[in-house]
């Protein structure tokens, strides 16, 4: 990225609420449903229809709002958004303008190791609108169609400041907000079936100018790779148009992650160009103290306060505790496990190593359904740490446990795999691996400390894993100075 420009990014970030029904009728919210069979005469904007708020949306933007640090405006009100689109089915949304939600607040991320302080300046809540399927690709189509079951999702808008400085913090941002709302399990943050959506402004200046330079929105980012890509291109194209003295337009573009390119839309509307009024069918939300203050009561911890908190009560690393953190489920799952044991980072590495490697560390659902429960896990451990299985046995029998589902002590006793500590017993191994390779003695007796893992591993291969590390390496100690 050059030098000649300081970039300055604010996101837009659209969260489908978790509640059961639309924001203004009692239509289902339900995911993958056929076409347009979850619509009514009030969100499809038939004429004589009333819309009635959803008093859950309210209170999850509430949750949101105390969450990053907003201010919650006792007195909003939701007005009328006009635009002419196809998935609009009323021609206009119904959204918050002036009297948002909330404003005011902030959000802390960490990037490569500085912190820094995103503003937030508003949240508001609106409606989501429908969604075009075209035939083939947005520029080839022939035809489109419209399916209105998203039309009416409850909608939770929140505007950054544009306090952004490089791709990599709004990554990371997005990474922040997705996560708090995932704990707040007010959004079940799955941006690929666009539950989760991001829009970005980016504009470039000179470093130490006070004006910002002429905005551009990026649309259609449905995952934080693509966020970081689609600015670092538009970084680099409006670098190369502002050195060649081409002017800049106020636009939105779309990104193409095929072509790894971002293409002009349409030119940025402005605000008047909605149209703006109060919605004359819903009356002013006035949020009571009281109630604002019972959702308070409701928050969870949230992430930042719980990577202090396992860095703290159980010894972590920073990154360790940051990928461990990355969701609620994940988080639950480890302390679950960790819970009693005097080796929590044994469990962490376990966790990190061996159940990522199985599950998607962000998937809620995929880390609920893991085979392997939490005692389970913590069973396994505790027959390492007693000395019962080696750490190759247990990996072994960690693939039998994602299979049957059984716990580790169950598939130990029935194969028995129990490791073999018999100095007596294993004595007699120990000496047929030194006769059978005196070659390799005499590399240890000449300095090659590596013969000393060749032999370990010769003993543990003779004996299928189950001899104890510990004694094999003691026996062998003791036996090399004298062969």
């Amino acid at each position: 990225m050059s030098d000649a420009y300081e970039v300055v990014i604010g996101l837009e970030v659209h969260a489908q609420l978790r509640t059961r029904t639309k924001m203004f009728c009692g239509c289902s919210t339900a995911f993958g449903a056929p076409p347009n069979t979850q619509t009514c005469p009030v969100c499809q904007g038939m004429p004589g229809t009333l819309p009635v708020i959803n008093r859950r949306a309210v209170e999850f933007g509430i949750k949101t709002a105390l969450a990053i640090n907003c201010t919650v405006n006792a007195d909003n009100r939701f007005a009328r958004k006009h635009y002419y689109y196809p998935d609009m089915p009323k021609n206009y949304q119904i959204s918050q303008y002036e009297e948002p939600l909330a404003e005011h607040g902030y959000l802390d991320i960490e990037v490569a190791g500085a912190s820094r302080r995103i503003g937030i300046q508003r949240l508001h809540l609106e409606e989501d609108v429908g969604k075009l399927v075209h035939e083939g690709s947005l520029e080839t189509a022939q035809s489109s169609q419209v399916d209105y079951n998203r039309a009416g999702v409850p909608l939770m808008e929140i505007v950054s400041m544009p306090d952004m400085r490089s791709p990599e913090e709004a990554a990371a941002y997005l990474k922040a907000l997705r996560a708090i709302v995932v704990y707040l399990d007010v959004c079940d943050g799955n941006m690929e079936e666009g539950s989760l959506r991001c829009d970005a402004n980016i504009s470039l200046r000179r470093p130490g100018a006070k004006e910002y330079g002429t905005k551009v929105e990026i649309k259609n980012m449905n995952s934080f790779r693509n966020v970081q890509h689609a600015l670092e291109y538009e970084i680099k194209r409006q670098a190369r148009a502002l050195d060649t003295g081409e002017r800049i337009v106020q636009e939105t573009r779309l990104w193409d992650p095929d072509r790894g390119h971002t293409v002009s839309m349409r030119s940025k509307e402005f605000a008047h160009d909605y149209r703006y009024f109060p919605e004359p069918d819903l009356p002013p939300l006035d949020l009571a103290p009281a109630w604002i203050e019972s959702v308070r009561a409701t928050l969870a911890e949230l992430p930042a306060a719980k990577r202090a908190r396992f860095m703290k009560d159980y010894a972590l690393g920073a990154y360790d505790a940051e990928v461990l953190t990355q969701s609620r489920e994940l988080a639950g799952y480890f302390e679950a496990a960790a819970k009693g044991s005097p080796h929590p980072k044994t469990v962490a590495n376990w966790v990190l190593n061996e159940i990522l490697r199985v599950v998607p560390p962000d998937d809620e659902k995929a880390i609920a359904a893991c085979p392997i429960k939490p005692a389970d896990l913590a069973g396994l451990i505790t027959l390492i740490e007693d000395g019962t299985i080696s750490g190759r046995i247990a990996k072994d029998v960690f693939e039998k446990m994602l299979v049957a589902g059984e716990s580790a002590r169950a598939i130990v006793a029935r194969e028995g795999l129990t490791q073999v500590a018999d100095a007596g017993e294993l004595g007699s191994v120990v000496d047929q691996v030194l006769a059978e390779h005196a070659k390799v003695v005499e590399d240890y007796k000449a300095g090659k400390k590596a013969a000393l893992g060749f032999l370990v591993g010769q003993v543990m291969k003779s004996t299928s894993g189950k001899a104890s590390p510990a004694v094999v390496n003691s026996l062998l100690m003791e036996k090399l100075p004298k062969v």
